[in-house]
């Protein structure tokens, strides 16, 4: 299963974000928890997505095209990086937009680090998806990601799953480092894709 991606746009304001009807699976997740290298993982290409030392580096939406019809993006992450409180305000004022309007996006990766589980800020990016999808007319299809998991012993696993039971759904473990869980969550979204047809 393969996911040929490009990098096609970045934008730092909703006016920059490409007009176009790609269905789009959107990348949230804190500053420090790895979205640039699962990407990167995801599609195979070890510089697709810029990884960094420094968290929060990310501070545009970065779109990368996969065929005629998808885009993954990347958003900003939230956290633990250091800005100051205006550019964080704008970045969570970007990010709550997307969520919301976006008529594009479809579905939602939220990596949540497997140790720590879900915390307020992830419930939060959960319900700003969900609750403009009926209004808008789009699909809402979120998959929860227990990142980092190569750090979390297997007999802690069990009460790490149990610590993601609020989501109201399973995560799926992956590691960047030792490839668990990237094959099958590279399936789910090229068969989530395929299953819901053209979007506008």
């Amino acid at each position: 299963m393969r996911l040929d991606a490009e990098f096609r746009f970045s934008a730092l304001t909703a006016a920059e974000c490409p007009q176009w009807n790609r269905f789009e699976i959107a990348f949230a997740g804190r500053s420090n928890v790895g979205k640039s290298s699962l990407l990167n993982a995801l599609t195979r290409q070890r510089n697709l997505a810029r990884v960094s030392k420094t968290p929060g580096r990310t501070r545009a939406l970065n779109f990368f095209g996969v065929g005629e019809g998808l885009a993954l993006v990347d958003l900003p992450g939230y956290g633990y990086a250091k800005m100051s409180r205006a550019e964080a305000g704008e970045i969570a004022h970007l990010i709550d937009w997307y969520l919301g309007q976006r008529q594009q996006l479809g579905g939602l990766v939220l990596l949540i680090d497997a140790r720590r589980g879900p915390q307020e800020e992830e419930f939060m990016i959960a319900r700003r998806f969900h609750e403009p999808a009926a209004r808008l007319g789009r699909d809402a299809h979120l998959i929860v990601v227990a990142a980092k998991c190569d750090k979390l012993k297997r007999i802690d696993r069990g009460a790490a799953l149990r610590r993601f039971e609020a989501m109201g759904t399973s995560p799926s473990f992956c590691s960047s480092l030792t490839g668990e869980g990237i094959e099958q969550l590279r399936r789910e979204i090229v068969q989530f894709r395929c299953g819901v047809g053209t979007k506008p």
